[in-house]
């Protein structure tokens, strides 16, 4: 069972991504399962693709990091960094929509990680990521 303090922090956060441009670009959409990890879906956009016809590995890399960055925060009351990421793009999207789920591996008092997947909604893995966070001293 998660605290209290963890569950209004994730509304707080899903909060503060309604209110970022990003948001209205991409047409992300935010949430966190029982897990208290973040879940974003993105509908496919014909706007988002490469020159061969598929969604970017750009695109599929911002899902990755939201996906990460989201799940870590909810351990933090302060703003934490993206500092490193690692990706690794297995499959093109084929055109589908895409789910990206974060995983917590560490919160520890200066950095946390997370691992993260990118599949299509119907369950085709896409892209598995992992990433490091920095804990701030910046208030959100």
């Amino acid at each position: 069972m998660y605290s209290s303090d963890k569950i209004k922090r994730s509304t707080e956060l899903i909060d503060l991504f309604g209110r970022a441009p990003i948001k209205k670009t991409f047409g992300m959409v935010l949430s966190f399962n029982a897990q208290l990890e973040a879940v974003f879906e993105m509908s496919h956009n014909p706007d988002f693709e490469h020159a061969l016809g598929d969604t970017h590995g750009g695109i599929i890399a911002t899902l990755l990091d939201n996906a990460g960055w989201f799940t870590a925060a909810v351990q933090y009351e302060t703003w934490i960094a993206t500092i490193e990421m690692q990706i690794r793009l297995l499959k093109p999207a084929g055109k589908r929509d895409l789910r990206a789920t974060g995983e917590l591996v560490r919160a520890g008092r200066n950095f946390a990680v997370a691992q993260m997947r990118v599949q299509t909604t119907k369950g085709r893995l896409v892209a598995l990521g992992s990433g490091t966070f920095a804990v701030t001293s910046a208030k959100l």
